[in-house]
């Protein structure tokens, strides 16, 4: 893989992930306990033999940074590396990024280094293990200008996705945005028995849905660059990439989220804690790797704990109850808590009990979730101080409201909002 090198793409703006990226960029945003979604690309490329790494950021991301650099540092005798290219103005250049290609654009110097052949293209908000050798050998035995990361689906997925027609060698030859119609489906449908064929079990899935990973030919990648003003990738590099030079799919059929909603970032998580979770941390073979803390093991009392994660450095009291959750990391959780299907994402820091005596001196809750405290269906942002006997239910079933400084509701989901105060007795109304 040293002739190749990847680009994370980590710029966007988030809004769809409002209120978790209010103060941060979505590849920075807390997943499972300990992790950050950003962990995800970046492992899947260690764990692929990758180790030339840029990531790509604009938005909100001194955290982004900060974890990055605290996390991903290869030894001296390795030519590996993880840079961030920040957006910048330049000589030429003086706005910021119109978008995913605009954005490898204004940092091409890079791509044109001497022993560079291929460039993998990665988004940095999505959970999956994925192997990209298995992915350059289909580019490599195809002699592909570009290839593309594809997953089965069946019609009811279909409208959320780009969908791909292909001809009998995998050669892509169409591509339809969020088919809806039969007629649709109908342009862009792949015979079950074509997937079968190629070692992926179709179960009734006759779609084949980009994923938006793609590897491209270095001078292939230069030369659209350098010849178009087109700013997107997925919306305008690929299709127009279609008509002018070979794209060849590599089928994919492991667990694969596009962590780009509240609902679906919840749905991810809790799943996770399940007893056979859809996506394994667990792995051997292609472990997840993420910042090293020195954290004390977490301390649990006489609580009540089923089908939930529980990140170091924890101190969870007597009485407590946590159901379907995920816990992160330095959470204190007082006695007679009870937490159904929610992620709590911990505090970025300990308090010390002189600290802990200055804020209830002043009437204000300590970092953690007080006594006899009721949350469900929600996610708690990071730092939040949440005092006793407060309830946090969306009991009247609101679909949607705007972020108060406190929480919002999106999608039927409670979004505590960073830093967020809650005195005692707070009720969600």
């Amino acid at each position: 893989m040293s002739n190749t090198i990847a680009l994370v793409l980590g710029g966007g703006r988030g809004t769809r992930l409002l209120p978790l990226t209010k103060f941060r960029s979505k590849p920075a945003v807390p997943l499972a306990g300990k992790y950050r979604l950003i962990d995800i690309p970046l492992s899947n490329c260690i764990n692929s033999g990758m180790n030339r790494i840029y990531v790509l950021t604009q938005f909100m991301s001194v955290s982004l940074h900060r974890h990055i650099r605290r996390t991903y540092n290869f030894d001296a005798f390795s030519d590996g590396f993880v840079e961030i290219l920040a957006a910048q103005q330049t000589n030429d250049k003086e706005i910021w990024y119109q978008g995913t290609a605009d954005a490898v654009r204004q940092h091409i110097r890079y791509l044109q280094q001497p022993g560079i052949d291929y460039v993998l293209i990665l988004s940095g908000d999505q959970l999956y293990h994925m192997n990209y050798n298995l992915m350059l050998e289909t580019h490599k035995k195809a002699k592909a200008d570009v290839t593309i990361a594809a997953l089965p689906v069946d019609a009811k997925q279909a409208a959320g996705f780009g969908i791909m027609r292909l001809d009998d060698d995998g050669r892509v030859q169409g591509f339809l945005e969020k088919p809806k119609t039969q007629e649709e489906l109908k342009i862009v449908r792949t015979d079950p028995a074509w997937i079968d064929a190629r070692g992926i079990e179709s179960r009734g899935r006759d779609l084949l849905a980009s994923m938006g990973i793609y590897i491209f030919n270095r001078d292939v990648l230069v030369d659209v660059l350098t010849k178009t003003n087109y700013a997107d990738f997925g919306k305008e590099v690929f299709p127009a990439s279609i008509r002018t030079r070979k794209v060849q799919v590599h089928l994919f059929d492991g667990y694969w989220e596009d962590i780009g909603t509240i609902q679906s970032f919840f749905e991810a998580n809790l799943a996770l804690a399940q007893p056979n979770p859809p996506f394994d941390f667990m792995s051997s073979d292609s472990p997840i790797f993420t910042r090293s803390r020195s954290l004390a093991p977490s301390r649990i009392g006489g609580a009540s704990i089923k089908n939930s994660l529980i990140a170091d450095g924890c101190q969870i009291e007597d009485g407590a109850v946590i159901e379907n959750s995920v816990i992160g990391l330095r959470c204190k959780i007082g006695k007679n808590v009870q937490i159904r299907n929610t992620v709590v994402m911990g505090h970025d820091f300990f308090q010390e009990p002189a600290e802990i005596a200055a804020d209830l001196a002043r009437g204000v809750p300590p970092l953690g979730i007080g006594e006899g405290t009721v949350i469900d269906r929600a996610i708690v942002d990071k730092n939040c101080r949440i005092g006793r006997n407060v309830r946090i239910v969306n009991t009247e079933g609101v679909k949607e409201r705007a972020d108060d400084g406190t929480a919002a509701i999106c999608e039927g989901i409670t979004c505590v909002v960073k830093e967020a105060v809650m005195n005692d007795g707070w009720r969600l109304m």
